[in-house]
């Protein structure tokens, strides 16, 4: 039996001044935090609020368990939690008043909405916060709240649109172990991202998206070791040239040449190496 939740077959969307999505296909396992990585612009939140229901492609198919989920919209929807790139809580309720009208607006049972909510506020680390108001939190524990607000109905699978853009780097990165375990929950993640070191720590799949279109789909280990192990950056008068080794000793070698006509470094290879590689190829 397939274990194959969502599957994107051929989308594209046109608006009238562009044509946002062109073909855009992939799929996600059970279980998998999958990252469609690209920069703004590139097709992300639309194919996020497609697959949501939020908006029609032009052409296309989507296919959830295997139904299609534009015949299916109501319980599709059911089984799917959004959070978008923007705070949209209603920032005079608490926390536990946005929880409690996300339950009951998918007509949860009220024994449960409270079940639910003691666990949310658990996982999210919110349980002394539950009777403050949105507008008194951080920024990182708005998010928190809009996360957990995506979970109350228990959907299958969980997008994530910019989850942490606009954060500061560190707090960021305990945003990063929030989302894993979430995922260690049994929830299936899609994440749109355009931060590299976030896709790198964060996904099992990686989908390159640039102009509307998929470039690449890997792992981002297979992703890294396929392009290789060592950067070598060779800063040349106009713009940085990187090299690229599997093997350290050859790539010390090639520092030792270019190093004497110009100021280099060695480093690891990075995921933002791999993407703008296939971004200039494709340009």
């Amino acid at each position: 039996m397939s274990n194959i939740i969502l599957k994107i077959e051929n989308i594209v969307k046109k608006y009238p001044s562009v044509l946002a999505l062109k073909g855009v296909s992939f799929e996600i396992k059970e279980k998998e935090l999958f990252a469609l990585l690209g920069p703004n612009g590139a097709g992300k939140t639309t194919t996020i609020k497609i697959i949501a229901g939020l908006t029609n492609p032009t052409s296309g198919k989507i296919y959830l368990f295997g139904k299609n989920l534009f015949e299916n919209p109501i319980w599709s929807k059911s089984q799917i939690g959004i959070v978008p790139q923007y705070i949209n809580l209603d920032i005079e309720l608490t926390v536990e008043e946005n929880l409690l009208i996300h339950g009951l607006l998918y007509k949860m049972p009220f024994s449960l909405i409270k079940k639910r909510i003691a666990e949310l506020l658990e996982i999210a680390d919110l349980k002394e916060r539950k009777k403050s108001k949105i507008k008194e939190l951080s920024e990182g524990l708005k998010r928190r709240a809009l996360i957990i607000r995506a979970l109350m109905h228990q959907p299958k699978l969980l997008l994530l649109d910019e989850p942490t853009i606009g954060l500061d780097p560190h707090i960021r990165r305990k945003f990063w172990s929030f989302i894993k375990n979430i995922q260690a929950t049994g929830t299936t993640i899609l994440l749109t991202t355009h931060y590299m070191e976030e896709a790198e720590y964060l996904a099992d799949k990686v989908a390159f998206i640039f102009s509307g279109k998929i470039i690449a789909i890997n792992t981002p280990q297979n992703f890294i070791s396929n392009l290789g192990n060592y950067a070598l950056d060779v800063y040349l008068s106009d713009r940085v040239k990187s090299y690229y080794f599997k093997d350290k000793l050859e790539a010390e070698k090639e520092l030792l040449k270019y190093s004497k006509d110009y100021f280099v470094s060695l480093r690891r290879v990075s995921l933002e190496d791999v993407f703008l590689n296939y971004i200039e190829k494709n340009l």
